[in-house]
């Protein structure tokens, strides 16, 4: 059973990643060309400057790969790669979170989880360090920046499977609404107080078009949201119509005691 919801949850996961292309390709692509065209005028000015200062321009680095090829193919590439990983480690989640955390069918349950992953593994870290376009960060402290990044999502994922703990042992004192209330707020406060020590970084050029820029990143927040919502909504549809048709029976009577 787990095989099959990891099978579909792949498939799920490449219908997806269609749909990021095609977003991806109509929202995403126009800010991008207009921070490689920002980053090409700075690269320019910077060679005249040392130019007129006698020293020697630098050498452009090789384009090992143009950028139709980025825009096109490139970007199917990783977008469907990335969705179709995405999709099967949500049905594996899924797969043992099913009938642990709530008594949700498979197709809420599905939205749920989706729910709580967008906001955990994605909007709450980019709060924090949104993504940025090209020309915006310096190369010398990528690193540093990927690890601040990674440490915000860990704490940020941690806290909300903490919040469902507590969601699930107050339900068994207090009604649904109060125990799902307490557990929201203590996964607020957790991310809060990470936001709020961990460094701030601002590494946006002088000049910088502030519209590329945010357009950039509500086009990085749309392509994220299709894909969470396409494997939630999609993925919790076909499990349960799945598992419904195989026996004839509710999908929840089903599932559970295959995954337990």
């Amino acid at each position: 059973m787990v095989r099959s919801l990891l099978i579909r949850g792949m498939l799920v996961g490449f219908i997806a990643g269609l749909l990021v292309f095609g977003f991806g390709k109509v929202f995403g692509e126009p800010p991008v060309n207009r921070a490689i065209t920002f980053e090409t005028a700075l690269d320019k000015a910077k060679a005249n400057a040392h130019v007129s200062m006698g020293m020697p321009a630098e050498e452009p680095e090789p384009e090992l790969v143009t950028r139709e090829i980025q825009a096109t193919f490139g970007l199917f590439t990783g977008v469907v790669v990335y969705c179709t990983a995405f999709g099967g480690l949500f049905a594996l989640v899924f797969a043992f979170a099913f009938g642990r955390v709530g008594d949700a069918g498979p197709r809420a349950f599905s939205s749920l989880l989706a729910t709580a992953g967008f906001v955990a593994v994605y909007l709450v870290p980019n709060l924090k360090y949104p993504a940025n376009p090209p020309s915006v960060g310096e190369p010398e402290t990528i690193g540093h920046r990927t690890a601040l990044y990674f440490i915000m999502m860990a704490i940020s994922i941690v806290a909300m499977i903490g919040a469902m703990i507590v969601r699930r042992r107050l339900a068994q004192r207090l009604d649904s609404w109060s125990a799902a209330l307490i557990a929201a707020v203590t996964y607020i406060l957790i991310v809060a107080v990470a936001q709020f020590s961990l460094p701030d970084i601002n590494e946006v050029p002088e000049g910088f078009p502030a519209v590329v820029l945010w357009q950039f990143r509500i086009a990085s927040l749309g392509m994220q949201f299709v894909m969470w919502a396409a494997i939630g909504l999609i993925f919790g549809a076909v499990t349960e119509r799945a598992l419904e048709g195989a026996r004839g029976l509710p999908a929840n009577r089903i599932l559970r005691p295959i995954i337990r």
